[in-house]
């Protein structure tokens, strides 16, 4: 049997770019600095600067020059919605206090799924409802200005 074609990434392609393929990753793998994935033609691998997250819809540009769009793909999450602007933002402030990883939606927050957070939402007054859904949490304060230049 053949061994696949390996194409290799070193960095991201700057916004609006087009792409060639599209490969769906949970957030744990887009967070990976180095990272093997296989697509329908082509293996690929990116070693990409530490501490840098490939957000859903980035695009990868391969050694070849071939374009990798990145979309996050569906995984467990805890979903908090509310009306109330306070009562989320006390929430927030909660999560991240425990350095949780936080979607920010209008008039919700999702995190990966944890019972141990869940119940601490439910001490707080609110309902975390577990579902499946792309994760694609804010950027911390402290990320690499080097991202910037892709939003």
């Amino acid at each position: 049997m053949p061994h696949p074609v390996l194409k290799e990434c070193f960095e991201l392609a700057q916004a609006g770019a087009g792409f060639d393929d599209t490969v769906c990753l949970t957030f744990e793998q887009r967070s990976k600095s180095r990272l093997r994935t296989s697509l329908a033609d082509f293996d690929l691998v990116w070693f990409l600067p530490r501490g840098l997250v490939v957000r859903d819809s980035d695009i990868l540009l391969c050694g070849d020059g071939t374009r990798v769009r990145v979309l996050a793909a569906s995984e467990a999450v805890s979903e908090i919605a509310s009306t109330d602007p306070i009562k989320l933002a006390r929430l927030a402030y909660h999560l991240g206090n425990r350095h949780v990883g936080l979607q920010i939606g209008s008039g919700w927050l999702r995190y990966q799924a944890d019972a141990v957070l869940d119940e601490m939402v439910v001490a707080l007054g609110a309902t975390p409802v577990t579902t499946r859904a792309p994760f694609d949490p804010e950027r911390g304060a402290y990320h690499s200005h080097e991202q910037d230049k892709h939003l």
